[in-house]
């Protein structure tokens, strides 16, 4: 008799699927495409991606750039400093840097080359003060806010004396190709930049003289006997020459002016020795000799009747005044007074009395300079 039938056991393909998940459940594995594998493609995503960090660090680079731009410096103390003409942005920021003026030259430079200014920046020597920022600094250098310095061209020298003085400030830049003609230049207090060429300095002083002159003439006593604005100079220079006291200015003029108008010669020492040394007539202490008045000279007012044909010095503003406009005097001559001024006399016997005086004076002093 047959028991019940036993199940068979699990093998093969039945055994198997008992085994094994269904199809659907499977997940299915993702191949990468062949576009996406191409070395084009590759290429471009590492490019894309160097750019997104050039980026990123480009506007990092920008920000810190303008922090550091406008930021105070590092400056302790105000400085001078020099820029040369011709000074390349990066040679100018080199020396900012190593002067300790700016804290980073690679700001400065992408700052100029950013703002498009580096045709605007201007030579010469600035004052920058403590802890500017670039910003300030380059403000400086564009708009040109330079040290002025003060070169002051005495009354009374010569032109040679003039080009000497220039030749002798180390401040000015170039050569003189030539003497001005005397009297062309006016003495007067000028601003200067460091490196200001020298011949530039010389066009102003022409300029500022033909400009005094001018109006000079323009305000003077009409019934001067003078028939030229450059006769006023010549007998202005001679004035100059005579006195450096400014109150007889005006009485020297009167005594020079009324001699020409009585035909009397001006007799002018200072024209004997510009006759016989011309520019360099002042250049050191001279003694007129007896002989010296003599001797030919086309300047000695000893010798002609009238002015001489030329100034003897350049002459300044304030002594054109007092030649346009002399004191209302009958005064005809005038001797040193032994006090550095001068003793005036309408009468020849009047001044007889007072060159007396003066020579009394003069013996005293080389008595005292004897027993010294």
């Amino acid at each position: 008799m047959r028991g019940p039938k036993r199940p068979e056991p699990l093998v093969g393909p039945a055994r198997k699927r008992a085994k094994t998940k269904p199809a659907a459940e499977m997940p299915e594995v993702q191949r990468r495409s062949r576009k996406a594998r191409h070395p084009l493609i590759v290429g471009l995503n590492f490019v894309m991606l160097i750019v997104m960090f050039a980026f990123v660090g480009g506007i990092g680079a920008l920000i810190y750039g303008r922090q550091a731009f406008y930021a105070p410096g590092p400056l302790d103390e105000s400085v001078q400093v020099n820029i040369p003409r011709g000074a390349s942005v990066q040679s100018i920021a080199d020396a900012l840097e190593e002067l300790g003026i700016i804290s980073n030259q690679h700001v400065f430079v992408g700052a100029v080359l950013a703002k498009s200014a580096s045709a605007d920046m201007k030579a010469g020597e600035y004052v920058v003060p403590a802890h500017a920022s670039m910003a300030e600094i380059l403000d400086k250098i564009i708009s040109g806010e330079v040290v002025q310095h003060q070169v002051t061209i005495a009354e009374g020298l010569t032109s040679s004396q003039v080009v000497q003085r220039l030749n002798d400030l180390d401040l000015l830049s170039g050569t003189i190709a030539s003497i001005p003609p005397e009297g062309s230049l006016l003495p007067e207090t000028y601003s200067v930049e460091r490196g200001m060429r020298r011949e530039q300095l010389l066009a102003r002083m022409r300029e500022a003289r033909n400009k005094a002159v001018a109006e000079v003439w323009e305000n003077r006593d009409p019934d001067l006997p003078l028939s030229s604005p450059e006769e006023l100079v010549t007998l202005a220079s001679i004035v100059e020459k005579e006195t450096g006291v400014a109150t007889e200015r005006e009485r020297v003029a009167a005594v020079f002016v009324n001699r020409l108008n009585r035909k009397m010669k001006l007799q002018s020492d200072p024209t004997i020795l510009y006759g016989l040394y011309g520019g360099a007539a002042w250049q050191q202490s001279r003694t007129i000799f007896k002989s010296d008045f003599d001797r030919p000279n086309p300047y000695n007012t000893y010798q002609i009747a009238a002015l001489p044909p030329g100034p003897i010095a350049n002459p300044g503003i304030a002594a054109l005044k007092a030649t346009a406009n002399p004191a209302d005097t009958n005064e005809l001559y005038f001797v040193a007074d032994g006090t550095g001024g001068h003793a005036f006399a309408a009468s020849l016997e009047e001044h007889n009395r007072n060159v007396a005086k003066w020579r009394e004076v003069e013996r005293q002093r080389n008595a005292a300079g004897t027993t010294q």
